[in-house]
């Protein structure tokens, strides 16, 4: 089962069944007012009518329809709302780069990066002599950005394997494998044999909002859905669950403004 992050907000438009398109391309282009947007296609089973809404996690224009609908009609549904498609990307939190004199949070802690080019090793974080969190980053100004990325995704791993672990124990299940990933449309996921999949931005939250997560992928391994019996069994090994949802919905989608390059290349 995977825990979804946030709930993109959509326009919709009524579905008209063209019978005769078929094979249609997966992305349209749409320019208005001097900017061009691409709007990713996809075709729904299950869809009735055309929907857009604006991802915040991965930075994209999505189009959902029917699996017969036209695509003239989508362009149509897209050009008549590309001033909701302007007023939502600009509503976008900014983007933070890693990148020296950013802040940036770790474990929910905002750390300022330092570079120090003639330091050996690759990251580490250590606190300013006046109380600054800081985050120093050794080597070539052009590594910053992937050293970054790489020591928070060994932080990340190695917190939620201990978490999850931990949960493990208290459950009295297995796990087969713990990964993170830079997935933009949930923050965990349980397979039925005991892989977990997490996404590596939870290092930038609270360590609570962590362990919460790894507290509920491994009550999956019980209850492979989100019945009461599910929340029950987190309840007994995560009893402030609550709270972490609500940082989630609150503040979970703004994880995902820094170094949003990255989430841009693993959407495509």
């Amino acid at each position: 089962m995977a825990l979804p992050i946030g709930m993109p907000i959509r326009l919709s438009f009524r579905f008209f069944r063209d019978e005769n398109q078929v094979n249609q391309p997966e992305q349209l282009l749409v320019a208005d007012q001097g900017e061009t947007y691409q709007i990713e296609i996809r075709r729904h089973p299950a869809a009735r009518r055309y929907t857009l809404r604006v991802r915040e996690a991965g930075r994209n224009i999505v189009l959902t329809m029917p699996p017969r609908g036209s695509m003239r009609q989508a362009k149509s549904f897209a050009e008549r709302n590309t001033v909701w498609i302007a007023a939502r990307l600009k509503r976008l939190p900014a983007v933070i780069p890693f990148a020296e004199d950013e802040m940036i949070p770790l474990r929910g802690i905002p750390h300022r990066i330092v570079h120090r080019p003639d330091a050996r090793g690759t990251v580490w974080a250590e606190q300013a002599t006046y109380g600054e969190a800081l985050l120093c980053v050794a080597g070539n100004t052009a590594h910053i950005s992937r050293r970054i990325r790489d020591y928070l995704k060994r932080e990340a791993k190695q917190d939620l394997m201990e978490a999850s672990r931990r949960h493990a124990l208290a459950l009295g299940v297995t796990i087969r494998s713990v990964s993170v990933r830079d997935t933009a449309s949930r923050w965990g996921s349980c397979s039925h044999n005991g892989g977990l999949s997490f996404s590596w931005r939870l290092i930038l939250a609270p360590y609570f909002v962590l362990d919460y997560l790894a507290a509920h992928e491994i009550a999956h391994r019980i209850e492979l859905n989100h019945s009461k019996h599910f929340w029950k069994i987190v309840d007994r090994i995560f009893p402030d669950w609550r709270r972490a949802e609500a940082w989630l919905r609150a503040h979970g989608s703004l994880l995902h403004r820094y170094d949003v390059k990255s989430i841009l290349a693993t959407s495509k």
